[in-house]
């Protein structure tokens, strides 16, 4: 072979060495990060990237397909696009810019760098070095400067770290990972707002997203959250003459539409907004919130149910403007939009409202029962710690007393009620349990065990009455006590048993006497059934009787009548025989003497009589037998009084016969 020949191999094999080497060959879904081994010119003393072909990493990268940097004088490292999944987020930190100015966290962000894909844009127009505000949303594929910035993601780190203690990190087994920023993996999830579980019943809960910022101005003096453009807009409404509904609208209208719901964290900073907690929480959607800015906690909504409204405090707001009036002792009230117990409650319905910010006090305007015993209240608790009541009576017998108590709230005079005591729990533990008791211990100590349970119904009329008077001051109305149950003491309970035990014996005795009346009175019922027949005879005898009586005095009439009109007559002729028999014996006497005249008269009255002077029978015998003469002569006498019984009723038959007044 010709020395020529063998120069040009020579020549081939030291092109091949030098060329070959040089070629790159990047990926579709990689860049080449080139790094200049040598140079005359110095890189500045806070930036790790050459500009200007200084010696080190360079700015500019090598993009997919075949490449050509010299490699005696360059060395390529090919790295990924940076590549976000779904449902996650990439934070970008900046390595390179200006220093972050004293009391910043983060870096100022200008629409100008985009997606940082170009380094040189971000340093002509002063991108600073730090955590970067936007953040890349999932499925962001793009080639970044591995150097100028390192993209955190949930599962990898992109980037070549400068920091020797993060470089000795991604050099350890390990690498890097989002710990090592202090991020929790959870933080590089998309945030989402929705409701959740709660409850081993698996209840829904509504929630909304309390935020709080990690960078910003400092708050006003005194303030407690940032709200965009503070409360000018309410002073504004309140100027105007706006009603409290009106401004109540105001507040619960979110400002997050001026800086996309802290997505866009330099519009909320070139909006006014400071550091801590925000007024405006968000709402159900999901958001990619930069974790190192934006921390999010989940809260109950304010739900307020039907029969229930919602008394506001206020935390922030405007300056107290009492409008409760002189007349109000137990504390202020305030419009919507100051700080305060709002005068107007919220009604049924669900309420984006910052609970760092408000607090709501439900109170329950529907009738509310309140036991005082063992049980609670299946529609709430405000009684759990209510117990039954224990009192003595004046002879030293201990009650346990069953109450329950119905009182009611009006939706108007709610936030007075709160305005006095507080909560809904106070009224119940610290006003109501302390009348209630009180009044009933003080009203059994004055009185006797039984005279208690005699008159239960007048002392829960007068536990009304008073519990009634006392709690009005509160605006609260008594709708009802009543009394339960009363556990009476054993001793006692054993008295009252043996008591009532021998009236109820007593009342037994009562009955069997009832009993027994009645019975007698069933038997005189059933024995004038029995007789209804003899009755009724009897009642047709007396018609009978009666008749004849007056038919008897009917006839006796017609014979006084006769007997009077005779008797003038035979009265008349008596007189007159009288007179004839006057003057005869005056005759007489003249004739004959006196007593000749008496004897003749006697002897003629004798005659005239039916004075008997001799025997109607007369019975003898011939042989003079005086006992066989007087059997005879009372046979005779025996059969002489039949005939005479005969004649007797003959006669009595003939008058029964004859009409009245016949003779």
């Amino acid at each position: 072979m010709s020395l020529a020949g063998i120069a040009a191999i020579v020549v081939l094999f030291l092109g091949l060495i030098l060329v070959l080497p040089s070629i790159r060959r990047i990926g579709p879904t990689e860049v080449g990060l080139v790094m200049k081994r040598f140079s005359w010119k110095k890189l500045p003393s806070d930036n790790p990237i050459a500009f200007h072909g200084e010696a080190g990493y360079q700015a500019a990268l090598l993009m997919p397909g075949l490449r050509f940097k010299f490699w005696v004088v360059y060395r390529v490292d090919k790295h990924p696009w940076v590549q976000v999944p779904a449902g996650e987020i990439g934070v970008v930190i900046a390595q390179v810019g200006s220093g972050l100015p004293i009391g910043a966290k983060s870096a100022v962000y200008k629409p100008v760098f985009g997606n940082f894909s170009d380094l040189a844009v971000f340093m002509a127009n002063g991108g600073q070095k730090g955590v970067q505000r936007p953040v890349m949303p999932p499925g962001t594929l793009m080639p970044i400067h591995p150097v100028a910035f390192l993209v955190i993601t949930k599962n990898r780190v992109y980037g070549v770290p400068i920091s020797p203690d993060l470089q000795a990190i991604k050099n350890s087994k390990g690498g890097l990972m989002p710990q090592t920023f202090g991020l929790e993996l959870w933080q590089l999830d998309i945030l989402r707002i929705a409701p959740r579980a709660r409850g081993d019943k698996g209840e829904i809960e509504d929630v909304v997203g309390i935020v709080t910022t990690l960078e910003g101005d400092p708050l006003p003096s005194g303030a407690i959250a940032s709200r965009l453009g503070g409360f000018s807009d309410i002073a504004q409404l309140e100027k105007n003459g706006a009603r409290d509904a009106d401004m109540i609208d105001c507040i619960l209208g979110s400002k997050n539409n001026v800086h996309n719901n802290y997505q866009d964290f330099q519009a909320f900073l070139d909006g006014g907004g400071t550091i801590g907690l925000q007024h405006d929480p968000l709402l159900y959607g999901a958001y990619t919130l930069n974790p190192f800015l934006v921390r999010v906690e989940a809260m109950p909504m304010l739900v307020v149910k039907q029969g229930e409204v919602a008394v506001v405090k206020a935390y922030v707001g405007l300056s107290m403007e009492d409008t409760s009036g002189k007349e109000f002792k137990f504390g202020s009230l305030v419009r919507p939009g100051h700080r305060g117990i709002w005068q107007e409650p919220l009604r049924t319905g669900k309420y984006a409202l910052n609970p760092r910010c408000y607090q709501a006090e439900i109170v329950l305007t529907s009738i509310l029962t309140l036991n005082w015993a063992n049980a609670v209240s299946q529609a709430h608790s405000l009684d759990r710690q209510l117990s039954q009541i224990t009192a003595k009576s004046c002879e030293g017998f201990e009650f346990k007393i069953d109450l329950q108590v119905q009182i009611h709230i009006a939706d108007t005079r709610a936030p007075w009620v709160i305005s006095m005591v507080g909560t809904m729990q106070n009224l119940v533990n610290e006003v109501l349990q302390a009348v209630i008791g009180n009044h009933f211990r003080d009203k059994l100590q004055s009185m006797r065990a039984i005279t208690f349970i005699e008159t239960r119904q007048h002392v829960q009329e007068e536990a009304l009455a008073h519990i009634k008077s006392f709690v009005e001051q509160y605006q609260v109305e008594t709708k009802g006590v009543y009394i339960q149950d009363v556990i009476l003491p054993v001793e006692l309970v054993a008295v009252l048993t043996e008591r009532e035990i021998a009236n109820q014996e007593v009342e037994t005795f009562k009955k069997q006497k009832t009993a027994q009346d009645v019975r007698i009175d069933m038997e005189q019922a059933k024995g004038q059934a029995d007789m209804q027949a003899e009755l009724a005879k009897s009642a047709v005898g007396v018609t009978i009787k009666e008749n004849n009586a007056r038919a008897r005095t009917a006839e006796g009439q017609g014979d006084a009548a006769y007997i009077e009109k005779t008797g003038f007559a035979q009265g008349a002729s008596v007189k007159a025989i009288g007179l004839a028999r006057a003057e005869g014996y005056r005759a007489q006497v003249e004739a004959l003497g006196q007593t000749s005249t008496t004897l003749v008269n006697v002897i003629t009255a004798l005659s005239e009589g039916k004075v008997q002077f001799v025997p109607n029978i007369l019975v003898a015998g011939g042989n003079g037998s005086g006992a066989l003469e007087g059997l005879a002569a009372t046979l005779m006498q025996h059969v002489s009084k039949l005939d005479e019984k005969k004649d007797e009723k003959a006669e009595v038959e003939t008058k029964a016969v004859a009409p009245p007044g016949a003779k």
